[in-house]
Formats: C-alpha cells, structure tokens, sequence
C-alpha cells in the first residue's frame, strides 16, 4: 500500500515540476542555458515512457508504429526498445545527486519511475513484462537493459528489491541462448556479460573475450570499424561499436575479468585512443548550422550518432584537440536542428519513426518507433553537474563553423594506432 502510495504521488508531480511543456523542444533557449535545453528534451523523451511503465500501460498507451519495410518479426520488442534505449541515454543524468533545484526534483521524480519500470518489466504478472522470451532482437536491447545499469548502479540497480534484481540476473543470463551474428551484434552479447561480471554474477568470459577479438579484427584504420566482414559507411560506431566496446573492456580491468593472451588494460587505451580519433571525424562532420551527413543505416537515431562525444565528456576523456567548450557548442547546434522539427513526437508525446520530423519511410526493415530511443545516447553529458567546466566553459566555435567563416582551423591528418 505504501508503494502504490507513493507511486501515485510520484506520478501526480509529472505535471507539476516539469522541466519544459510539450512544445519547448521547438523553441531555442536562452544564451547559456545550453543544459537546461538538453535536460528539457531527454524529460520530454523519458516522461511519456516511464510514467506510463511504471504503472504497467506502456504497452496500453504507445502508439506502436512499424516501418513500410517491417520484416514480420514479433513487434512486442518495441517496448524493450523503446525502455531499454531510453534509459541507457538517461541514466548518466538519473545518476547524479539529489538536490533542491527544479531539475533536480525532475531527475528524482523520473528515477523513481524508472525503478518501477524495471520492476514491472520482469514481473511476469504485470501489463508491461517485456519480451525476453522473443527473437534475437531481444539480445539487442537487453543489452541497452544493462548498459543502463553498469552507467548507475547506485541510482538504478542498487535500489531494487531483491527479488527484481533476481528476476532481472534470470532474464539476462537466459539470453545466452541466442547466438549472435558476427556483426556488431557480438557486442549486445558481451555486454550483458560484463554487467553480470561487474555485480559479482558468473560471467561468460568467451562471449566478451570474442566480440572484442572480432572488433579489433574488424579495424579498418584512422578511428574507423567495420561492422562485420565488409566496410559501411554508417555511423555504426557511434551506436554501438566505440561505447560498448570501452565500457566492456572498463569492466573487465576492474574486475580483473580474464581475457586469453592480451591485457584489457593496454586494449582499454587503444580502443580509447581510437575512439578519440573518431570523435574528431564527428566533430568535424558539424556544420555551421548544425547539421551533418546523412549517411547510412539507422539513420532515425538522430542525435545517437554523437553517443561518442557525450560517452567521452562524460567521462573526462575528450582528446586535446577537442576543447569542452566546442563541443557543447557543436553537439548544441546539432541538438536545435535535429529537435527542431514539431512532428518529431506524437501528440502524446511520443517519439515517432524519422529524421528531422516525422518520416516513416526513412525506417529500415528493423524499425519502430521504439527504437527511436537509443536517440537518448546524445545526451550523455548530462551526467555531469551543471557546475562542470564542460557547461562552464566558454563557448568555442567548432572546425566547419571556422572553416567557412574564413577563419584559422586545424588540420587533418589520419593516425596510425
């Protein structure tokens, strides 16, 4: 009774202490308030999914959309997309500490719900149990599930009664039934792997040891992976390869994980040094206005591609050539072109399949607009305070913004490593 209780106080807030209403996407903020405008978007992402999950209507509430090119397979994975995504891009931000100011009461309020999430997700019993028992897809975003976890353990994991975590280890350890394909799929596998390694779970260390093998294989040179046997251009690395990647081999130097012939340790500096290198491509994809190629796969991940820029601001890693400052002020300008768009969200609030708006025919054969969430991976940096020299710092402007203003900018030149 005490729960529900507060649950429902929980739930009655959303309307009350919200960051931004739902058209405050569409308008620029304010000089400086570079952070409350990306903090206002990822609560106008988070706000409609976890509300509705953590009172078991997710599955009620979201208006499924399917791409024209859906393949057939069960659709019921939307739902472990579109919470698995979200979430993963969330919790760097969920992670930081309580405090009095009107985010900070948001931040709250929104980790309290997606505590519940979790809980309603494994409980066979409730409206909104994912799909673990489904097709391959499942392995996908169950590794996005715990990714979210290994980002804020203190905040999303700890926090669970006992009998949630044990369905939750259950659930994740019986997807080792699925064989991954040698494509980037290899690294979904291994990372549900080294987050059961980083809570002190039995882990497979053949699964993690494989697909970082196969990764390092796959390096085609000058920050660039191939995903799989041939190369494509596409922004596959920013979704998957570069962040899983760093964060599994993480795992395994502080746990010590095994890994046959090599040493995670010099392996965590070279996937780091080669993802610094890809975030200078990244940075230098910007234009002056925001904008950046529209290449590839998957490209209705909107802001996912710059996952690696917010990954390493986040974690205090971005390389010298690339000043706080710049980034923000680059990642900001893409952030107002992409969410620009008012038919990016349904009239709920949800996010709908698309680019810079509502485009369905953008989709792939894999597309819902569940997996519009992993667009919550760029907004990683806001895992850092808002008093961080990354939001302090001056604002700098980025390489094509000086290029094509006639300025001075750096030169290129590919790396070796």
């Amino acid at each position: 009774m005490e729960r529900r209780n507060f649950m429902q106080a929980v739930l009655a807030g959303t309307a009350a202490t919200g960051l931004m209403n739902a058209g405050a996407a569409d308008s620029a903020p304010a000089a400086g308030g570079e952070r409350a405008y990306m903090a206002g978007l990822l609560q106008q992402m988070a706000e409609p999914v976890l509300s509705n999950m953590a009172q078991g209507k997710l599955k009620k509430n979201f208006p499924l959309e399917l791409s024209p090119t859906w393949d057939g397979r069960d659709p019921g994975v939307a739902y472990l997309e579109c919470f698995g995504r979200l979430i993963a891009g969330a919790a760097p931000w969920l992670a930081l500490p309580d405090d009095g100011t009107a985010e900070g009461k948001t931040r709250h309020r929104l980790q309290q719900l997606a505590l519940q999430s979790y809980t309603n997700s494994v409980d066979p019993k409730n409206p909104d149990y994912l799909l673990w028992k489904g097709p391959g897809q499942t392995l996908v975003d169950s590794a996005y599930f715990t990714n979210a976890l290994m980002r804020a353990p203190k905040a999303l994991w700890e926090p669970l009664d006992r009998v949630t975590k044990q369905r939750i280890i259950a659930e994740i350890k019986s997807l080792r039934r699925i064989e991954p394909p040698y494509i980037n799929w290899l690294l979904f596998a291994a990372m549900n792997e080294a987050w059961l390694l980083s809570i002190g779970e039995e882990a497979d260390p053949l699964r993690m040891n494989l697909a970082i093998r196969k990764i390092n294989e796959w390096y085609v040179g000058d920050g660039w992976i191939k995903d799989g046997e041939s190369f494509h251009f596409d922004y596959y690395c920013s979704y998957v390869m570069y962040p899983m990647l760093l964060e599994i081999l993480e795992v395994l130097v502080r746990c010590k994980g095994p890994f046959w012939n090599a040493k995670p340790e010099e392996l965590l500096a070279q996937a780091l040094q080669r993802t610094q290198r890809y975030c200078e491509h990244l940075e230098r994809f910007i234009s002056p206005t925001g904008t950046y190629p529209p290449i590839g796969r998957s490209l209705t991940y909107r802001t996912a591609v710059f996952q690696p820029l917010g990954l390493l601001a986040w974690r205090k890693q971005l390389p010298a050539s690339l000043p706080a400052g710049q980034v923000r002020a680059a990642l900001h300008a893409v952030h107002q072109t992409v969410w620009s768009g008012p038919s990016n969200f349904t009239r709920d609030g949800f996010l709908n399949i698309g680019f810079v708006g509502h485009h369905p025919e953008l989709g792939d054969w894999y597309s819902n607009n569940g997996s519009m969430y992993i667009a919550s991976e760029g907004f990683l940096s806001l895992g850092l305070p808002e008093n961080d020299a990354y939001w302090t710092a001056p604002a700098q402007d980025w390489t094509q913004k000086l290029a094509y203003s006639g300025r001075q900018f750096p030169k290129d030149y590919p790396v070796k490593y």
